[in-house]
């Protein structure tokens, strides 16, 4: 992950102003450690702080067009970009970096390109030649990115809050899936899948194309210069993350710079069910696995720095969060800078718990839809922020558009929870990989039950932290109490 800030029309264009804008996007710097950019024209500033994934050699940003009268500033990997590529011959492109590709689409096609970009982003682009912009933010809202109004009539583009809070008068979270074009001054929907109306489908389960859809969701995101591994928890998504990666890492690119051995990796309490699970996984995929650990101390002793972070009060996101902070630290004292993870696979297949309760495949589907609709609040932003902090980028294959396109086209009914039928949870999913010739987990691992992340890392985790809230909830209450009685009594 990058870091992005552009700021645009403002009114001040001295030097002091460009520092300034050094200054704030200088607060990224955690999401893009490896290099610092910024493009200067007018009244106009495009900043990037680089998270180097993809052709770390020559692909600094802001990237350009041919004569750099198209500029932009991108977060997030465009994974069809050599198909896009071929698109445009007419071009010529002056680095390897998957992004450069959408200066080059603007050029060509105008606003309208978004659609055809397979993958996570958030941009900022800007045409000199009319000094009109856009900005766009992925389907999902996998990539954060902000929008603020500055006192002086400048609009503010950002990752993270912190580049805004202290220049805009006000701001918000970009909404996923949309466009932002001066030329027409609001945002607009690009992202308009058939399952966003949240009109039932009816198409009847099939197992193999769920399957293959997901390990083309897989494949795609191995895309890497740099060594990666995945996130193992020992529940089903990471599980099945794990286990697809494993079977093609030796057909793919990456193979032959990295080996073809995957790097897993779990956090946890000692002796929690993670843990265990995580290390069984990894023991029969054969993976190099690291088993990490923290305790309840370190977890709330890192709050503070976590909710800087992840620029949330969110109760359960911070829970979440905080092992994953830590465990991203680790990873990239390790040399790692990618992690697949398995994010948005609840959202979609009606994974948690309460779905036992759905009346009909009528409600199921349409608490789907909006859960993959909040993503971008929750879960989204947890994984990003998270590991963003120690400059690892994490990819979500589950959250692949062409993937949820199939696994949201199937007849909710086969979503449905049916003891008498023995589905469980998630049980589309979990018999799509339930492959008796060449088995991809273990039986009892595949029908494992949902654990909630923050549970799952030990349970005394979430003890500890109702212990250290109470604690501190208490005493502000009695010195409260104590300095009114105080007040009334000494007057």
């Amino acid at each position: 992950m990058c870091g992005i800030l552009a700021v645009l029309g403002v009114a001040d264009v001295s030097r002091a102003k460009r520092s300034r804008i050094i200054e704030l996007s200088r607060r990224l710097r955690h999401r893009g450690p490896d290099w610092s950019g910024i493009h200067c024209y007018e009244d106009c500033y495009l900043a990037h702080q680089r998270l180097a994934i993809v052709d770390p050699t020559s692909g600094d940003q802001p990237l350009y067009n041919e004569d750099k009268s198209v500029v932009v500033t991108v977060n997030g990997e465009i994974y069809n970009h050599e198909e896009l590529k071929a698109k445009l011959k007419s071009h010529k492109f002056q680095t390897a970096s998957d992004c450069e590709v959408i200066a080059h689409l603007y050029e060509e096609y105008g606003e309208g390109f978004m659609d055809m970009l397979d993958g996570m982003f958030a941009f900022v682009l800007l045409d000199t030649r009319d000094k009109s912009f856009i900005a766009a933010r992925d389907a999902i809202g996998i990539c954060p990115l902000y929008m603020g109004w500055g006192l002086d009539g400048s609009i503010w583009f950002s990752s993270e809050m912190k580049a805004l809070s202290d220049d805009c008068e006000r701001f918000i979270s970009f909404p996923p899936g949309h466009v932002y074009s001066s030329k027409t001054g609001g945002l607009k929907r690009w992202y308009n899948p058939p399952w966003f109306s949240e009109s039932i489908p009816s198409t009847p389960y099939d197992p193999l194309l769920l399957r293959q859809s997901f390990e083309k969701a897989i494949i795609k995101r191995l895309m890497t210069d740099v060594p990666f591994g995945v996130l193992l928890s020992g529940g089903l998504d990471s599980s099945l993350v794990a286990s697809v990666v494993s079977r093609h890492l030796a057909e793919a690119k990456i193979a032959e710079q990295w080996g073809n051995k995957l790097h897993t990796f779990c956090i946890g309490l000692k002796g929690s069910p993670d843990l265990r699970a995580a290390k069984e996984v990894a023991d029969y995929l054969g993976t190099v696995h690291h088993e990490l650990h923290f305790t309840v101390q370190e977890g709330i002793d890192a709050l503070e720095e976590v909710i800087y972070h992840i620029e949330t009060y969110d109760v359960t996101t911070i829970r979440a969060s905080t092992p994953m902070f830590l465990m991203s630290r680790k990873i990239k004292s390790l040399g790692v800078k990618m992690v697949l993870s398995g994010e948005g696979s609840d959202e979609i297949f009606g994974g948690y718990l309460y779905f036992h309760k759905a009346p009909n495949k009528k409600e199921f589907h349409e608490e789907t839809c909006q859960k993959i609709k909040a993503l971008h609040l929750y879960d989204c932003l947890r994984a990003n922020k998270s590991t963003s902090a120690w400059g690892v980028e994490a990819r979500v294959p589950f959250l692949d558009k062409n993937f949820i396109n199939v696994a949201m086209d199937i007849d909710p009914e086969w979503k449905m929870i049916r003891r008498d039928l023995g589905r469980i949870e998630k049980w589309v999913l979990r018999n799509a990989f339930d492959d008796e010739e060449k088995p991809y987990l273990p039986k009892h691992i595949l029908y494992r039950q949902k654990e909630q992340f923050s549970d799952g890392v030990g349970y005394s985790w979430i003890d500890g932290l109702k212990d250290h809230a109470n604690e501190h909830v208490y005493f502000l209450l009695f010195f409260r109490l104590f300095t009114c009685y105080w007040l009334i009594f000494n007057q």
